[in-house]
């Protein structure tokens, strides 16, 4: 382990990483609140999906620039640009301003999100690595399961515009504990000197590559699916269904936690089946369920069955998004970082494409979510048909 780690540094990093969620989950509760002020239905989801494409510019360009100059530099100014950009949301005067606000508030969270993990990779590896990552987690994991709680809380008392108060203060803080507490933990000798040019044709290699591609295409579609979700439903529970704030954030939290309960069983059943199988069934799974929500929000049924519904969901998103990501780097090893940040660009471009497509259908049912999805996970049942057999170990 190398001295530059305290007992502290894995918890601040995951701090850091969870402006991520934070961002995105405080303001869903809000999200019927926005779109009245803004006079405008899909402003909510247009919002969502330009700080899913910042996240996916952001994903392809920090990850480069910390390795050539360093990783607490380009953390810091990721930071500083969360933070101004955060505080633009609050004064957002209409749909447009917001998009390019919550665009670039992408851009930063996204040096929060890529930085933090190459920092890990930096310090320890093996064991090590593994222990730090999961105090990374912890911290993460708390994020999505309290944010909507604190969004509802602050709808209830406030405005929308309060919330992204709290973004900024969040990205504060942060900031001040970076600039005081967290090393530059890659140091001048193994910086990157590869130039534009080169990043860039390593990242077409990669594209090229079958088992990348395909397992890109699962993830992405798997990932749209489950921002297609984040976007729909809370106009779909809090206006059609007529749950308040709070009600909605409990449902968010519910399947929060069924989300990370199904990951816990990656793996066991990876161990048990083979990472293969795993996606093939779940791929398949993800049709069932979408097919299931698209026919719940064609009938008279309400929002239980809805909820249900969606939970049952969560076992693909859970259990597809680790064996994806295996597979789509198990022939990239030398260059992991690159693939990781094409696989993170993808993941974040599907998820703007889904948004996008949830508020231009927009009707006030859960059609549109529904119907998105089902198209998506129609998708990655395709790219599962066309991937190539890989060996992943001997569970295969």
């Amino acid at each position: 382990m190398n001295r530059a780690v305290t007992p502290k540094l894995p918890f601040l990093l995951g701090a850091i990483i969870a402006i991520g969620p934070v961002s995105t989950d405080m303001y869903l509760p809000a999200f019927p609140q926005l779109a009245h002020d803004m006079h405008d239905q899909a402003a909510p989801q247009y919002s969502l999906a330009a700080y899913f494409l910042g996240l996916a510019v952001g994903q392809m360009t920090q990850g480069a620039l910390s390795d050539r100059l360093g990783r607490r530099g380009p953390l810091l100014g990721g930071l500083v640009l969360f933070i101004l950009a955060s505080a633009g949301c609050v004064i957002a005067w209409n749909t447009p301003s917001l998009v390019v606000f919550r665009f670039l508030t992408a851009l930063g969270a996204s040096a929060g999100l890529v930085i933090p993990r190459a920092m890990v990779r930096d310090l320890a590896d093996g064991p090590a690595a593994a222990k730090m990552l999961s105090k990374l987690m912890l911290a993460m994991g708390l994020a999505p399961i309290c944010a909507p709680m604190i969004g509802a809380v602050c709808v209830m008392f406030a405005s929308w515009r309060f919330i992204f108060g709290l973004c900024t203060a969040y990205g504060v803080v942060a900031l001040l504990c970076a600039w005081w507490l967290i090393p530059d933990t890659l140091p001048p000798a193994r910086r990157s000197r590869l130039g534009v040019g080169a990043v860039l044709v390593r990242y077409v290699e990669i594209f090229r590559e079958r088992g990348f591609l395909t397992h890109a295409i699962i993830n992405a579609c798997v990932a749209a699916c489950l921002f297609a979700y984040l976007s729909g439903t809370p106009q779909i529970f809090e206006e059609s269904f007529h749950w308040s704030s709070t009600g909605y954030a409990l449902l968010f939290g519910v399947n929060s936690l069924a989300y990370i309960g199904y990951s816990q069983l990656n793996p066991i059943l990876a161990a048990r089946f083979g990472i293969a199988p795993v996606i093939t069934v779940m791929t398949i799974w993800q049709l069932v369920c979408t097919l299931l929500l698209v026919l719940l929000s064609m009938l008279p049924f309400g929002g239980l069955p809805l909820a249900g519904g969606l939970l049952l969901t969560e076992g693909a998103f859970g259990l597809l998004l680790p064996c994806c990501m295996v597979g789509a780097l198990t022939r990239h090893q030398n260059h992991a970082g690159s693939a990781a940040a094409l696989l993170g660009t993808l993941q974040y471009a599907g998820g703007a494409v889904a948004g996008l497509g949830v508020g231009v259908l927009a009707d006030g049912t859960a059609r549109p979510m529904a119907l998105v999805m089902l198209g998506c996970a129609a998708i990655a049942a395709l790219a599962a048909i066309k991937r190539p057999r890989l060996s992943f170990g001997a569970a295969e």
